[in-house]
């Protein structure tokens, strides 16, 4: 962030006596600020500037310097309310009010914002700084009109796209990360959309529009159970939140229709069971994963009641909703396939096929660690060494250490599932036994007893502790 001007010291004039003591050392509070904001320590010279408001509480220009240290901290809010309390003192205070308009545009007020920049060129009709970010005002503005008019399009990656340029613009607007989360949820990108999420949490634990985007992430990748507790929390801190209302609600109806379509089906009522499935798909036809499983199911169902045309369908709408559902190839497989030939003609060609068909099938059930990594089956060492590199660190427990006791388990969960992932898929003797289908019974291909997810980071980045450390108040890491 470029460095905000401030104002220098006012030398107070010795044959004044009044205002007296107070009125000098606040002036000497105000240059020690300023030593301090020309060192770059923002801390101190916002504590000196803070002393002498105290002392001096009408003087603008404090509270004007205040608001320049507020904003170099990446304090907005608290930089906004000085800026309009210099303003209020003195309504003539240009710098005033271009931070007052900069604040506003940074925390995603554009109209606010622009209404602050004109008051600079009222004051000050040259002032290049004003007129340029009026512009920068002008320009969000139309990006956010075009996200909402991608958003009403269920054009998310519109939506996506405005908002990162929006957000070049408006840096602390949480308003646009959450809508850039949502959508993200929406597109299926949903460790990006997680992620975004978590790093509000992290600042801010009771954002319902945070927990919100978590909940709806996990709701998405079918974590029925863990989406209800975080709709639920999101609910408690805004029980107005709509959205969450109507998650939670067609969570907790899915979860329970569904539950009660695989009771049917173990107790052999296949006919209930079918019909089941058949009430729970119409319950949110935006749940992609949960509704491939259903209709796995209901093909499941079908093909016990001898319905093997509309299994096949099922199963080719379970693959069309998602086409890395193995289970679903395998069961059109299986139990069609099977059904048809199988029992009638009991080939070594079709015995061999059944047995591959249920190695796939065991296969399917373990954890998909390319999945886990966001790479490609074909991912060279380098792609593998990356993706664990952003996974390792966009899940790493110290970068939620601030966030809810749910939140730092399900990124533990991540951080060692991670951490799996990469000691199979970058040991090439793991690897090909993996993509082959061998120990298969060993816990889904590995043996997690002793792990440790963090050796694993430790041997990958380096030393002492990974040779990184988190930096809450940037949210990054950054090295030793």
């Amino acid at each position: 962030m470029a460095a905000v001007d401030i104002d220098v010291p006012v030398e107070t004039d010795p044959q004044i006596c009044n205002p007296a003591d107070l009125e000098r050392q606040a002036e000497c509070f105000k240059e020690q600020g300023n030593a301090f904001y020309s060192n770059k320590d923002y801390s101190e010279a916002f504590n000196f500037y803070t002393k002498a408001i105290d002392a001096c509480p009408k003087n603008a220009s404090y509270y004007g310097n205040r608001a320049a240290t507020l904003m170099m901290l990446c304090r907005f809010r608290e930089a906004l309310e000085d800026s309009q309390q210099a303003v209020r003192l003195d309504d003539c205070f240009m710098k005033g009010h271009l931070r007052e308009g900069k604040c506003h545009l940074s925390l995603g007020n554009a109209m606010a914002a622009s209404r602050c920049f004109q008051k600079v060129l009222e004051l000050e009709p040259s002032n290049r700084e004003a007129q340029q970010e009026n512009k920068n005002a002008t320009t969000l503005l139309e990006f956010e009109r075009m996200a909402d008019f991608g958003f009403e399009k269920r054009d998310f990656r519109k939506v996506v796209y405005c908002m990162d340029r929006a957000l070049a613009l408006a840096t602390a607007c949480h308003r646009f990360k959450i809508l850039k989360a949502e959508c993200l949820a929406l597109l299926g990108r949903y460790p990006e959309a997680q992620s975004v999420a978590s790093d509000i949490l992290r600042m801010d634990s009771t954002n319902a529009d945070a927990l919100y985007v978590r909940g709806l992430c996990l709701y998405y990748e079918d974590c029925i159970d863990k989406a209800v507790q975080f709709f639920v929390q999101a609910l408690r801190m805004a029980p107005d939140h709509e959205k969450a209302r109507l998650a939670c609600r067609n969570a907790k109806a899915l979860k329970a229709k569904k539950e009660e379509g695989n009771q049917a089906f173990k107790i052999n009522n296949y006919e209930a069971a079918y019909q089941l499935y058949t009430e729970a798909l119409a319950i949110d036809p935006n749940n992609i994963k949960t509704n491939a499983k259903l209709y796995c199911n209901r093909a499941t169902a079908g093909a016990k009641l001898k319905k093997l045309n509309q299994a096949i369908e099922d199963c080719t709408s379970a693959i069309k909703l998602d086409d890395t559902y193995i289970k679903a190839y395998l069961r059109r497989c299986m139990q069609v396939y099977y059904e048809k030939v199988y029992q009638t003609e009991k080939t070594s060609d079709h015995k061999h096929l059944l047995k591959n068909a249920q190695l796939e099938l065991k296969k399917s059930k373990r954890k998909d660690y390319y999945k886990v990594l966001g790479v490609g089956k074909n991912a060279t060492e380098d792609e593998i060494k990356k993706a664990y590199r952003k996974r390792a660190l966009m899940h790493h427990p110290d970068r939620h250490s601030a966030a809810t006791p749910e939140v730092q388990k399900e990124e533990e969960k991540k951080f060692k599932e991670v951490g799996e992932a990469f000691t199979v898929l970058s040991d090439p003797k793991k690897k090909i036994r993996y993509d082959s289908g061998h120990d298969l019974d060993n816990d889904g291909c590995f043996d997690g007893g002793d792990f440790d997810a963090n050796n694993i980071f430790r041997a990958f980045f380096g030393g002492h502790g990974g040779g990184f450390t988190f930096d809450s108040s940037s949210g990054m890491f950054s090295p030793f």
